[in-house]
């Protein structure tokens, strides 16, 4: 039995996107476990980070070079969702001739802001039952010191977090 069919309620499930491994296995992750649930992709801009690897060499400000980018990497990531649900919906329908079609509906947003007030301030905007997101396993010092936006997402919110390595 999958999740999904064990907790119907969640319905809709955040997603925030970085680029990373982790992120990526967040998505997979969704996939695999909430094939039918609508999702909102996010990625989030921290204008600290985002001004600081500004070259000024193309076109553009960096604040344009950053949404592009982030756009090019939703569009991406939404596509990967779309090609797993239609690949399920297909495996269901050999199955199954009398279920419904899947529909799921993928959202993608760009937030500029600090990651884990924005990724908090979306589960809420966007009425989601569930956060997956994806971790990158730091650890010791190195923990102390970068911290860990999923874990600070886990503690500020009122709503399950999945924490996908």
């Amino acid at each position: 039995m999958t999740e999904s069919s064990a907790n119907p309620s969640v319905e809709h499930i955040l997603v925030p996107v970085d680029g990373s491994p982790q992120s990526e296995s967040a998505v997979e992750y969704v996939t695999g476990i909430f094939p039918t649930a609508d999702v909102t992709l996010l990625t989030v801009i921290d204008p600290v980070s985002g001004f600081a690897a500004y070259d000024g060499t193309t076109e553009g400000s960096w604040k344009t070079q950053a949404q592009q980018a982030a756009e090019s990497l939703l569009a991406e990531k939404r596509s990967m969702l779309q090609a797993e649900t239609d690949e399920s919906s297909n495996d269901d329908a050999d199955i199954d001739t009398d279920t419904e079609s899947i529909s799921q509906t993928i959202e993608t947003v760009v937030e500029f802001g600090e990651p884990v007030e924005s990724i908090q301030e979306a589960a809420d905007t966007h009425d989601v039952d569930q956060i997956v997101i994806g971790s990158h396993g730091r650890a010791g010092l190195q923990r102390i010191i970068v911290g860990s936006v999923a874990e600070n997402v886990m503690r500020g919110v009122s709503i399950p977090v999945t924490i996908v390595r």
